[in-house]
């Protein structure tokens, strides 16, 4: 698990918390933490992310977020100060799985633009439809979000997904793009560290490009089978998938990105032009 922070040797209170809890009452088979309607999803699932590495017995499964039919476009749309990001809109983009709330309240129409803006921010996105959170519980649990167990799931979705635009001017989207071949683990990370941590990939207007989300398969040099690429804010994993690339099958690297101010070709650019000048050396 790579992060362009410093991550502290002490575990997070809330972590803490929890596994106390497990010693006292024995283990749990599932744990669903509840954020509050501003809080950014992404800052608490590095948190349990993270602990899985330091040999916790909590790992995170996924990120699902919930959109009101009826009061939710509102929200997606409210318009915030420069260079902060809509909280709704953040926690959307960062969702595994959506679940859109009170359809009964709206109209077909209604309800299809609430879907058509969620898919907009977040092209990888499964969405559930219901009334009153009814919704079973096979659905949300048993992800697998953030394991290489993703990668068969993924592998399917990546080959129909395509980059959406800007509702807003600072609109977060989907991009993804595909380039075919091999390549070698160290430019992978020199590219992801490039966009995640130092942040000087920026789009036409000069802007920094901001991935809030990132995941895709790619194509290591040495390795007979897809790697799966997570990425969360600055915090990213590389893991092999149980998925092997077959003998006469076409190697290719795809990714998905979510995130503010995205331009489709320059970071396909960017990716090509890191991953062939190293190799060049």
């Amino acid at each position: 698990l790579f992060s362009g922070l410093i991550i502290s040797s002490y575990r997070d209170n809330g972590v803490k918390a929890i596994e106390n809890l497990m010693q006292k009452r024995g283990k749990f088979d599932y744990i669903l933490l509840e954020t509050t309607g501003l809080a950014d999803p992404g800052a608490v699932a590095t948190m349990f992310w993270v602990d899985s590495e330091l040999g916790s017995d909590i790992y995170l499964d996924g990120i699902v977020s919930v959109v009101d039919a009826k009061h939710g476009l509102q929200h997606l749309t409210e318009e915030k100060p420069e260079d902060l990001v809509n909280e709704a809109s953040r926690q959307v983009a960062l969702a595994d799985l959506i679940i859109i709330n009170k359809t009964d309240l709206v109209s077909g129409e209604e309800l299809n633009r609430v879907r058509t803006f969620v898919r907009s921010i977040n092209g990888l996105v499964k969405i559930l439809e219901t009334q009153r959170s009814r919704v079973d519980l096979s659905h949300v649990l048993d992800l697998h979000a953030f394991d290489s167990l993703s990668g068969i799931s993924l592998q399917k979705k990546l080959e129909h997904i395509k980059t959406t635009h800007a509702h807003l001017d600072k609109g977060i989207i989907t991009v993804t793009f595909e380039v075919p071949g091999n390549i070698k683990e160290e430019n992978l990370n020199l590219f992801i560290q490039n966009l995640l941590w130092e942040k000087n990939v920026k789009d036409k207007s000069g802007r920094t490009m901001d991935v809030i989300r990132l995941k895709g398969l790619v194509s290591i040099q040495g390795k007979s089978h897809q790697v799966i690429v997570q990425g969360v804010h600055e915090l990213y994993d590389l893991e092999e998938t149980a998925v092997t690339w077959k003998e006469d099958e076409k190697r290719t690297n795809r990714l998905v990105l979510i995130g503010r101010n995205l331009d489709k070709e320059i970071i396909k650019e960017v990716f090509i032009a890191t991953v062939r000048e190293k190799q060049g050396n």
